[in-house]
Formats: structure tokens, sequence, C-alpha cells
């Protein structure tokens, strides 16, 4: 039988051998560094995660293609001077209030509109831009990767001598990361590096790089008392403090001046601006939702409608609302304007078949559901296309629909593992 502090000795050793043969090098600082990712796993990652991330996260911004299109440019333009400009970066703008940038790996980023409407100028965007870029460039994320396989590894060995214990559940052979687990939260010192190269990057690129030293301020300003309400997501991956403005500060005397572009950036994010209402009132109605005041949260989104009738957001809200007063024909009504204009997002297509299905109308209900699956795997759309092909008789269908929705744990996996029971032994 093998002991408690052998299996523990077989852990430690694996781990200690996985770092010594995972050591590269850093391409931007020629550093040593651990991670057992290599290059080309890391771009498959990157391009198989980022469509991924950004249905989780909102979809893109398409009520102004313009500024898709400016953020693409500014963030090229550093890319270009990065220590790794042959990655195939990628910027985009998502249609997510929350205050927040992240990169992949690959050079796969993005920044919320949320965080655009908080910036004074272009350097500002380029100091955000180039600090993900670095994080991108330095591997940063195949790092703390390699680091939780590692962990989970050693846990795995350690797990077949604990599974009668608390931790049995929690052991996996590897690491179980979902699509937006990718984006990490990296650790002081990658921050204090990606702050630094960064703002080489910028000036590089002809920024001035006391924009990052701005920025930092700003962040130091917002997550102190009241202001830090709604930056949760962005100071948990990027935390600030007085301490990184004090090293940009000192980093930037050795730089050139550049440009601001101030002009620039508030002409592109002008749209964005003359929105702001419109989207605090959306921001207000999902808030008023949570707290289960849906007449209000009804009244806001379609104040919200009326400021700016483009946004297919202010629509699916307005579908969510009245499917929970049970109004499913209106909120098919809403989803269906979501669709025609945001067709691009799954949960447009996904709410749309769920309300179809309590229409009866199941010929719609499994073109829809089969077309959120295009853009993202739920385990929602496989249950209710399971409820659909039950409800047709094609049990057969509706079983291995029900199979795989109960993969996606939670409350709706409970809910196909409680069908897939009533089903068996019934196909």
């Amino acid at each position: 039988m093998i002991s408690r502090n052998q299996t523990l000795f077989a852990a430690a050793a694996f781990v200690a051998t996985s770092i010594l043969s995972g050591c590269v090098v850093n391409p931007v600082t020629g550093e040593q560094q651990f991670s057992l990712v290599s290059p080309q796993q890391e771009l498959s990652l990157g391009q198989q995660q980022y469509p991924i991330n950004q249905q989780q996260q909102g979809g893109q911004y398409t009520i102004d293609p313009s500024l898709q299109d400016y953020v693409n440019r500014v963030g090229q333009k550093l890319a270009r001077v990065s220590d790794r400009p042959q990655l195939p970066y990628e910027f985009v703008v998502l249609n997510n209030s929350v205050p927040n940038a992240w990169a992949l790996p690959g050079g796969k980023i993005a920044i919320n509109r949320g965080l655009l409407i908080l910036l004074e100028d272009e350097a500002e965007l380029a100091a955000v831009l180039g600090h993900e870029i670095v994080h991108a460039a330095a591997r940063h994320s195949a790092t703390a990767m390699s680091q939780q396989q590692v962990l989970g590894a050693g846990l795995a060995v350690l797990g077949a001598a604990t599974k009668d214990s608390a931790y049995g559940d929690l052991i996996s052979t590897g690491s179980q990361l979902g699509g937006s687990a990718y984006i990490a939260r990296y650790g002081r010192g990658n921050e204090l590096e990606s702050d630094e190269y960064g703002m080489k990057y910028m000036a590089a690129a002809g920024y001035d790089p006391l924009g990052a030293v701005r920025l930092q301020r700003k962040f130091v300003e917002l997550s102190q008392g009241r202001q830090s309400n709604g930056l949760e997501a962005l100071f948990a991956s990027h935390p600030p403090s007085q301490s990184r403005v004090t090293a940009n500060i000192e980093h930037s005397k050795a730089l050139p001046k550049g440009v601001t572009n101030r002009d620039a950036y508030q002409k592109a994010i002008a749209q964005l601006k003359r929105d702001a209402d419109a989207y605090k009132n959306y921001d207000d109605a999902l808030e008023a939702a949570s707290k289960k005041q849906y007449g209000s949260a009804l009244s806001l989104v379609r104040k919200a409608q009326k400021q700016q009738p483009k946004e297919a957001a202010f629509f699916a809200l307005e579908g969510d609302l009245l499917a929970q007063k049970k109004q499913y024909s209106d909120a098919h009504k809403a989803y269906d304007r979501a669709v025609q204009k945001n067709p691009a997002l799954f949960s447009h297509w996904l709410k749309r078949g769920m309300a179809s299905a309590q229409l009866k109308d199941y010929t719609s209900a499994e073109r829809d559901l089969s077309r959120s699956l295009r853009y993202l795997e739920t385990g929602y759309a496989h249950y209710y296309l399971g409820e659909v092909y039950e409800k047709q008789g094609n049990k057969q269908s509706a079983f291995k629909h029900y199979q795989t929705a109960a993969k996606a744990g939670g409350e709706i996996g409970t809910k196909a593992q409680a069908r897939i029971q009533a089903l068996t032994g019934k196909i």
C-alpha cells in the first residue's frame, strides 16, 4: 500500500520535474519563466476561445462600427512595435457596461465600452491596450495556465490517497477551464511588467507615456470609496495601487514625450457619450430586475429603447421582463427585434427559441435553439431542444440533448438529469 508520505513525495517530484522541463524565455524580458504551453498551442487556444469569450460577455458593440475600427487601429499601431509583432493581434470593443479589458493567449484582446467611456484621450487608450499586449507578448496567460495545470496534476496524484476526504470531488486531472476562465488574473509581477513594457510600446508608437500615469491615478481614485461600485471585475484582474502610479512616473522619465490625441479620442467615443443616458437606464433596469422590481425595470428599458432604438440588448431585456410575466407572445416580439438588430449574439436566438417553445411553435423553437448553438454551446439550448423533441415525440433526440445539458451542471443540469431518468426505458 502506498503511504501518504510517498504520495506527497510523488506529487512534489511531478511538480518539480514539470517546472524544470517547462522553463522558457520570456519574449519580452528575456528572463526565464515557466510554461507548459507551446507557442502553437497558445495561438490555437486564443483563436478558439476569443469568439466564445465575446459571446459570453455581450458580443461586439455594433451601434458605431467606426469605434471598432478606431480601437483596432490604435491596437495594431502598438502591436507593430511590440516584442512579438508577428502574433495575429485582434482588438474588439465589447457591448458591456463593466469597465474592463482583457487579453487571451496569441494576442486576442478586448476592451469594454464601459471602460472606453471612462478614458479621456488616445494615450490613455494606448496605455490600456499596450498593457494587454504585453500580457499576450510575454505569455503571461500561458504561464498562469501552466501553473494551474501543474497544480491540478499534482493534486490528482494526491487525490488517489485522499479520495475519501473533502478534496476528492475537487480534484481533476488537469484544469477544467471554461471559456471566460482563460482570462487570467495576473500576479503583481506580471502587472508591473505589463505597465513598464506597455509604456515602452506607447512611446515607440508616438504616445505620451504619461497617459499610463493618468490611467493608474484614475483607477486608484475609482477604487476608493463609493466610486469602486461596478469596477470589481477590472480591479480583480488589474488591481490598482499608488505604488503602480509611482512606478509609472519613474518609467516615464526615461521615455520621450508623445501625443495624447484627445480630440481624436473624444470624436471616436462621441456616440458612446450621446448614448450614456440610455445605457444608464439599461443598467438601472438590470439592477431593478435583480431586485424583482419588474415594472420599474420595464419602464426604464423602454425609456432606453427610445433613446437608442438600434441597441438590441434593450429589446432582449424587455423580452426577459415580459417572459418573467409569462407574456410569451409579447416577449417573442421583443426577442425578434433583438435578433433583427443583432443576429450575431447567441442569447437572442436562444431566448426567442425558448419563447417559441412556450407558444408551442416547436418548428421555430428548434430552428432558433439550434442557431444559438452555432455561436455558443450552452446547456440551456440543449435542454430546451430536448424539451422540443420530447414534445414532438422524438424521444431519442430528446435524450441526446438532455445528456449534453446534464454535463453543464447547475440547475439546468439537474433538470436535464430528471428528464433523462423519466425517459430511461421509454426509448
